[in-house]
């Protein structure tokens, strides 16, 4: 738990990643075997070697911003204008709190204005009451609070991807002392909130990915009814766009059955996610194996529905604790995998074999 609240509680926005680059750089540097990569797009990989040199390699696969603010220009003394990245109501951020940061400072400061996007619904741009002048480039973010647990969720200003990214990091934290027989990576990308930017860049010029990589997206995806929070992690066949590698998929399921069956606390669900679109899609569009995974995200992109308000954004404790045991369940087992469905194909024909004589 202390690295999802450490790391959601770390200033981000699209482009504005580097606050935790630096922390999992930091991270990496603390710990034996594990190894840090930078591409030149700024996108992270974080690798642990496999006992089997030979092994497909698997990347746990999320984004590191989360919607938010670059300051502009200071207009007079106490207001600011500033640009909105990601996709966030603009009737939502009326009169709403944000808080701007700049070298260990930190500036509160008030929406007075919004400007719309071309689409007539999300912000693009605010001007900003604030206590003191707020230099160009600096982050803002929604200022709905650090990292707290209150009845069994976590709330934080942004959980969005970074939730994700703590999970894969306290996975690889967990197996580093004996690592699987496969090899493992964390793969951190950036500006997925301005449209799948990093995660397009590491595809398109794949210094830090192989094409043999079995990639599995991590996302915090908005809550649907059929898929709640508190009944485990999501094992996510697909979302608004596409359906993922099925073989994967079946895997990931066969891992998340087998962990049920030898815990009575642990819970998962599977579930199409259509509440918008995930890296996964990027990954299969430009050939990977694919598959995705997520746990269920209250007030997504800071949007409290019910009271049309800025909220903080929270996950079930729970469920997040789950989605780390079944990553670990996953990197432990994933030299058991076979390309093309051979153990469903095995399980299907064991029943076909039972029966044949009745054709």
């Amino acid at each position: 738990m202390r690295i999802l609240h450490d790391l959601c509680s770390l200033p981000t926005a699209p482009f504005l990643e580097h606050r935790i680059v630096e922390y999992v750089r930091q991270f990496v540097r603390a710990r034996r075997n594990l190894r840090f990569t930078r591409d030149e797009h700024g996108n992270v990989l974080v690798a642990l070697a496999g006992k089997r040199k030979r092994s497909p390699r698997w990347v746990f696969a999320a984004h590191i911003d989360h919607p938010g603010l670059v300051a502009r220009r200071m207009v007079d003394r106490g207001t600011l204008d500033a640009d909105f990245r990601g996709h966030v109501l603009a009737e939502y951020m009326r009169d709403t709190k944000v808080r701007f940061f700049d070298n260990g400072r930190e500036v509160a400061g008030r929406v007075i204005h919004v400007t719309r996007r071309k689409d007539g619904l999300h912000a693009r741009s605010v001007r900003v009451r604030v206590a003191r002048a707020v230099p160009p480039g600096a982050i803002g973010m929604l200022d709905q609070g650090e990292g707290r647990i209150r009845a069994g969720k976590f709330y934080c200003r942004g959980c969005d991807d970074v939730a994700g990214a703590a999970a894969a990091l306290a996975m690889i934290d967990r197996l580093r002392a004996n690592p699987p027989a496969s090899p493992v990576a964390v793969l951190l990308t950036r500006a997925e909130e301005e449209g799948f930017v990093g995660a397009i860049a590491a595809a398109q010029h794949p210094r830090l990915l192989r094409k043999t990589d079995r990639i599995i997206s991590i996302e915090t995806s908005a809550e649907q009814p059929y898929a709640p929070q508190g009944r485990g992690p999501i094992i996510r066949v697909g979302d608004r766009t596409s359906v993922f590698n099925s073989a994967l998929t079946y895997f990931l399921t066969q891992q998340a059955e087998a962990l049920r069956k030898r815990s009575a606390s642990f819970h998962y669900q599977r579930a199409l996610m259509p509440g918008g679109t995930c890296e996964a899609t990027v990954y299969d569009a430009y050939g990977y194996r694919s598959a995705a995974t997520c746990v269920a995200l209250g007030n997504y992109h800071n949007m409290d529905r019910r009271r049309k308000k800025i909220g903080p954004e929270y996950v079930s404790v729970r469920d997040w604790n789950n989605m780390v045991k079944l990553f670990v369940a996953i990197a432990r087992n994933a030299y058991t995998y076979q390309d093309g469905h051979a153990s469903l194909r095995q399980a299907i024909e064991t029943r076909f074999e039972k029966v044949r004589h009745l054709l």
